[in-house]
């Protein structure tokens, strides 16, 4: 192999390696898809709920990798501060730090579900890491809506950027719903299964529509 050749492997693979907006945002498009399509009307009558669990196992690895995308993009862990102690956390990491979280969570449910074949693996392996994760995406939210708010007016409607904050929000609120419908009882019955599909769905795209909209070839299109 030639110098330049070898040059070009290893700029390709950079490129490869290297965390963008882009791959950011594609990689929580294509997790929200399969979430959104693991719980669409008549998808699990039509190919069971093995393949069901497969689609959400799959689509949470793609969330997780996006997410630690967002947390290497997010910067640094704290900023000096005037007052004691003397540094602060910033929001814009914090967001990025628990929606990791969250998303770790979602692998750990998802795996479960994949595996659990009792009504106690159930609870703890599937339903509690799941409500879990929920739980991260709403703190999440909170601090990307934060972070938002140090920098720009709080009703900034013309910017995308406020809009992928809310959408957000909308995504993670509809998954705390499906945490709290899809709860085992201890007689293996959910709560509420229409429910849990239902708001699964809705967060899924939301989350698709949330990233979408920051996507930057979609805003140099725009401009």
């Amino acid at each position: 192999m030639t110098a330049a050749v070898t040059g070009a492997a290893t700029r390709s693979h950079s490129a490869v390696l290297t965390p963008t907006l882009t791959k950011q945002c594609v990689g929580f498009m294509i997790g929200s898809a399969f979430f959104a399509l693991g719980s669409a009307p008549g998808f699990g009558s039509l190919v069971g709920a093995a393949w069901v669990n497969i689609v959400y196992f799959v689509g949470a690895w793609f969330f997780t990798g996006a997410a630690l995308i967002q947390l290497v993009l997010s910067g640094a862990m704290t900023v000096p501060v005037e007052y004691a102690p003397g540094r602060m956390f910033r929001a814009e990491w914090l967001a990025a730090a628990t929606q990791f979280f969250g998303t770790l969570l979602f692998n750990v449910s998802t795996t479960g579900a994949l595996a659990a074949h009792t009504i106690k693996g159930q609870q703890h392996l599937v339903w509690t890491p799941d409500a879990g994760g929920s739980v991260a995406f709403l703190i999440s939210a909170c601090f990307v809506l934060l972070a938002f708010a140090r920098l720009h007016p709080f009703w900034s409607v013309r910017t995308a950027d406020w809009w992928s904050g809310q959408i957000n929000m909308a995504g993670c609120i509809a998954f705390g719903v499906a945490a709290v419908a899809s709860f085992i009882t201890t007689a293996g019955v959910t709560v509420d299964a229409v429910l849990a599909n239902v708001t699964t769905f809705i967060g899924g795209v939301c989350f698709f529509l949330s990233s979408l909209i920051v996507l930057p070839a979609l805003r140099r299109a725009s401009t």
